[in-house]
């Protein structure tokens, strides 16, 4: 889930609270159109059936573009995700984070990660070897950006998928610094602050062994 500030816009306009499902693809496609310094403007009226127009302006070259993406139907797909408070909350530098990812995908297909108020271990394990990787809270870092710190309400204990984990880890390129927070049996949110913009936040349902399925 990605959130825009309204003041990240020049020009914002939005009269009711709406849902818009896009496929992620033809929206990459719709802004493969553009050039760099082109402005950009994204509207969707109601009247005008079910698809978004991007308009694209170069002023140098007086060139307008008009590129009309078709909508999806997400009313069968969309799964609501309340607030809630977390069982742990860390925050820590997202290139070491994603680091960490990398290292535990080379022997694991999964990620373990325990936490308790004395840190929070991230781990996995194959038929090549294993990997456990500790952070203790260091909120007092002489570099902010560098410090680890933690918030731990209850102990934690839940597995991911390290290949979704590591697709997430790419928006490390939008921010210095990466927000974690989960409970057992809940989906974890990764969530990476954009100064002045927003956040760009995603969800990932815990792993269930296969054992767990057996009657």
């Amino acid at each position: 889930m990605k959130n825009f500030q309204v003041g990240l816009f020049d020009t914002y306009r939005c009269d009711r609270t709406i849902n818009l499902g896009i496929s992620l693809k033809n929206m990459s496609n719709a802004l493969k159109c553009a050039n760099n310094d082109d402005g950009c403007m994204i509207k969707y009226e109601e009247n005008e059936g079910d698809s978004i127009t991007f308009t694209f302006t170069d002023t140098k070259r007086d060139k307008t573009q008009d590129v009309t993406v078709k909508m999806m139907d997400i009313d069968g797909e969309h799964l609501g995700i309340p607030d809630q408070d977390y069982a742990v909350v860390c925050e820590m530098p997202a290139a070491e984070f994603q680091k960490t990812c990398k290292d535990l995908a080379m022997f694991s297909d999964s990620l373990n990660i325990t936490a308790t108020k004395s840190g929070i271990v991230f781990s996995g394990k194959g038929d090549s070897g294993g990997i456990n990787v500790t952070y203790a809270p260091n909120s007092n870092a002489d570099d902010e950006k560098e410090s680890v710190s933690l918030e731990v309400n209850e102990p934690v204990n839940v597995n991911f998928s390290i290949k979704y984990m590591n697709s997430f880890t790419k928006a490390t390129t939008l921010s210095s610094r990466v927000r974690i927070s989960l409970s057992n049996d809940v989906p974890i949110v990764i969530e990476y602050p954009i100064e002045e913009a927003g956040y760009l936040r995603f969800y990932l349902a815990p792993k269930i062994d296969d054992e767990d399925n057996m009657e």
